[in-house]
């Protein structure tokens, strides 16, 4: 019998500028919250780019976090199924492979996931350091919380819509987070 493969939760972002490292922070919180059970694999991506390429696309289903400058208002959090790479926020740095980047390589491959993407709002510019803003770190035991609600149901029921090469023309919102 064929070992089944885990679900992937990723969190990317740079540790040293500040909110941008937001998806990693939610990452080290689940890792010391409460086990989340043995089909399911939390990984720090910190920037790791092109080399996160073999988790990503080694895996059915992936819950993707990451911060995202979408104007709103800093700690916001939004889950998505997104359907497509241009679905996915870019990376907040010139010289960055971002989400975005890497997705389109997972597509390129043939291997992309069903997903869920957890995005955190933050606010330009950057501080550099390795502590997040008063809004973003208030941001990150609802983002965990959300994602240990989404592990507890069905994978087929959470990642339902997406992924898989579907041609689709937008991501979906779950919901609004408060």
């Amino acid at each position: 019998m064929a070992k089944r493969r885990p679900m992937l939760v990723l969190g990317v972002g740079n540790l040293l500028m500040g909110d941008e490292g937001v998806g990693v922070h939610v990452v080290r919180r689940l890792l010391d919250g409460p086990p989340l059970g043995p089909d399911v694999e939390a990984l720090d991506g910190g920037t790791g780019g092109f080399t996160l390429l073999g988790a990503l696309t080694g895996t059915p289903w992936a819950i993707l976090v990451d911060a995202c400058l979408d104007g709103r208002p800093a700690g916001t959090v939004r889950v998505r199924r997104p359907r497509r790479a241009q679905h996915f926020p870019r990376a907040l740095g010139a010289h960055d492979i971002g989400l975005r980047t890497l997705i389109e390589a997972a597509e390129l491959l043939g291997g992309l996931p069903r997903t869920v993407l957890l995005t955190v709002s933050v606010a330009a510019p950057f501080e550099t350091g390795m502590e997040l803003s008063p809004p973003v770190a208030a941001a990150v035991p609802k983002a965990e919380a959300w994602i240990r609600r989404l592990l507890a149901g069905p994978p087929a029921r959470v990642f339902s819509g997406n992924g898989g090469g579907e041609a689709a023309r937008s991501s979906r919102t779950l919901s609004p987070i408060r």
